[in-house]
Formats: structure tokens, sequence, C-alpha cells
């Protein structure tokens, strides 16, 4: 019998698995994929990500990869460009995005030393219920048996599509159409540092990885998605030109090393994340546009907000339905301003007023700070797009708010 069973071992179920193991709970980890795997991603880690990796005792362990720092951050619209970095949050001077067959084994040995059993190549087949509430999974282990385990709380980590939040039936609420798709691969022998650049409905982005590589990304309208795919290659480097030439140049001039990878990613959502003997985290509960690239640190933040709450069931220190209700109400709060700004400025096209203000933060230094302190997570964005604070860069850009 486990104390807790998460289905799920990478961004959101491996640091769960971690911190709940760490204050001396059983832990058994499940996961279909025998990892190290790779997936689709965009790698990023904001600082407020960072933070979390750091206060666990893993920052040193994953900057030892050869991942490079970010310490300059360009964001355009049009002709406004934005460039700078944040102001240094909780220590943290500069951000990565390590390689997912980077980071997902180093956050899956943290929760092994600290005491969680990890089943990798096991395939959950159903929940095993009892007088309503989940208890336990039934699956295939890696040597194709049926094996059946026992828990105080079955917990989804599983993705957008999670099997585990399809079987307890969690309704989705808040839900905004996704906007676009993603192609992106990885290049040699460019030299840059952060760019996401808007184009009139369509962007690229470029940050460096491991290994001297460089993820390249574009990002269409959906409706274009059909013509994008008769000449993928050609509309890529095109999409980059028409937003670029400069870049686009370096990219071509660059080496590509891996295939394209396509992502249509599911509708922006929120999901009902806790019920009897059961929670969800990550992208199983709470989804959003990769755009802003929040995904992996948003999941390290609820993970340890869901191992709080946990804990505080398990020990018996308050009820376990009050403990998750709380945690739910919780990440949605936090996750609030970030869910909304991304689904709003993933839709590719600003309206005329942040088109305003995105001007006047490009050519105010103290603003830009703001702005990226506010994407790294040092202030939220009610702080930042406070009508008071808006009426501030405005003025000193010369411009009525």
């Amino acid at each position: 019998m486990y104390d807790a069973i998460i289905v799920g071992a990478r961004c959101a179920g491996s640091p769960l698995a971690m911190l709940l193991a760490r204050q001396g709970h059983r832990v058994l980890v499940l996961d279909r994929t025998a990892l190290p795997a790779d997936t689709v991603s965009t790698h990023y880690l904001q600082q407020y990500g960072l933070s979390r990796l750091q206060r666990w005792g893993l920052l040193d362990e994953v900057l030892a990869t050869g991942v490079a720092p970010i310490t300059n951050m360009t964001v355009s619209f049009g002709d406004s460009v934005i460039s700078g970095f944040a102001a240094t949050i909780d220590g943290i001077t500069a951000t990565i995005a390590p390689r997912r067959t980077v980071l997902d084994p180093i956050l899956l040995r943290a929760a092994e030393q600290a005491g969680a059993e990890v089943r990798l190549g096991f395939t959950v087949t159903e929940l095993v219920f009892a007088d309503g509430a989940v208890v336990g999974v039934r699956g295939r282990d890696d040597a194709g048996r049926t094996v059946e385990e026992r828990a105080a709380v079955v917990v989804g980590a599983d993705g957008s599509g999670s099997f585990v939040a399809d079987a307890v039936g969690a309704d989705r609420y808040d839900v905004v159409p996704a906007a676009c798709f993603i192609y992106y691969s990885y290049w040699d022998g460019l030299d840059v540092q952060f760019h996401s650049r808007i184009g009139e409905r369509q962007q690229f982005g470029a940050w460096p990885t491991n290994d001297g590589q460089t993820l390249v990304a574009i990002m269409r309208r959906r409706d274009t998605f059909a013509d994008f795919r008769r000449d993928v290659d050609g509309n890529f480097h095109e999409t980059i030109r028409r937003i670029d030439p400069g870049m686009a140049e370096q990219v071509a001039g660059g080496t590509q090393l891996e295939p394209y990878r396509a992502i249509r990613y599911p509708d922006n959502f929120y999901r009902v994340s806790q019920g009897p003997g059961w929670a969800l985290v990550g992208d199983a509960g709470y989804h959003k546009d990769p755009f802003t690239g929040k995904g992996i640190s948003d999941a390290f933040v609820h993970a340890e907000l869901l191992a709080d709450r946990l804990h505080e069931g398990l020990t018996g220190g308050r009820p376990m339905a009050e403990a998750l209700a709380d945690y739910q109400r919780e990440r949605d709060a936090e996750s609030r301003s970030g869910y909304e700004f991304t689904c709003m400025i993933s839709e590719l096209e600003l309206t005329p007023e942040l088109q305003a203000l995105v001007a006047a933060v490009s050519v105010d230094a103290a603003a830009t700070e703001q702005f990226y302190t506010m994407v790294g997570g040092g202030i939220t964005g009610e702080e930042f797009f406070a009508p008071a604070n808006v009426a501030s860069i405005m003025a000193r850009a010369g411009v009525a708010a």
C-alpha cells in the first residue's frame, strides 16, 4: 500500500514524487515511456522555475549539463522591439532551456534518490475504485504482466491528454480555443540569445539549449496549417525571413541537426483537478499555449503546491478533501494572470491598446526590466498591467494611456 501513486514521470510527476518522498511518504511513480526519451517541448525555464530547482538542490546539476545561459531577451511585435532582461529573482540572473533528454532524467533520479519507487515501461490501463473513490491502478508492466497497486491517492501527471483525468471524468473549464500550430528543430552554428518575434499572424523564436545547439521554432495560425505542410522547409524559412531577414540569413547559414517537429496542441483549459482519492498536476490539470514557455516552470510550482497539500492530508493535518480543494483553488489563483496573458498574446494579434503599450515599453529601460521580471515570475501580471503602472509607462513614453 502506497501513500501516493503518480502516473507520469516527467516535469510534474518526478518533482512531486521527490517532494513527497523527502517528507517520508511511500511513493510509486509509473510511466509508460522508458526514460530518458525526448518529447515535444519549448524546453524553456523561467526564473521562477529555476528558483524551484535551486530550492530543491538540483540547479547546479542542471547547469552542469552544458546548457547555455540566457541573459538577454528580445521580444518584438512589428517594429516595436523589447530587448533586455529581468531583475534578479531569488538570486537567479539568467534563464536556460535544457533539452528534455537532459532535464527529465535529473528530475527522475532525484525522485529515486529521495526514496520513491519508479517503474518505467508501465502502462496504466484502469483506475481501481471503491465506494466512489480512487484507491489504486491496474496496468501492464514492462514484461507484459498485469499488475494492481493500491494507494491513498492517485495523481495524474500524465499530460494534457491525461488518462487519469479521463478515467475520473474530470471536467474542463475556462476553455480558450488553441490559435496556432508550431514547427521546430535544432541548429548548430547560430549565435543568438532568446528571441520571440511576432509578425503578421506569425511568429518565430530562437534560443540556445545544450551543447551549442539552438532551438528555432515558428508559429502560425491554424488556418494556414494545410498550406504550410505542402512545403514545410520552405515555409519555415520564409516565415523567419518575413519577420527578421537578418535572423533568416543566420538560420539558413547554420546546420539543421534534426527533422522538424510539429505541434498541434490542444485548447487552453483548466480541469477539475481533485476528487475522492485522486488529483491532477502539470498539463493534466492546467494546459496553455506554449507561446510563453511557462509550462515546465508552472509544473514545478504546482507540484510543490500539491506536495504540501497531500502531506497535510496524508499526515492527518487536515481532511484530504479539504486539502485538495485548496490545492485547486490556490493553483487557479496563482496561475490566472499568466493563463490570460498567454491566451491573449498567442493569438498573434494584439489589441491597439496592447500595441501601444509594447511600443512604450520598447523605449523605456525601466519598463523593459519590469516586463521581463513579470515574464520571469518576479511580479504578477496584475501588477504589471495595473492601470496606474500602465499609465506611468505610457506617460514616460509621451503617450496618453
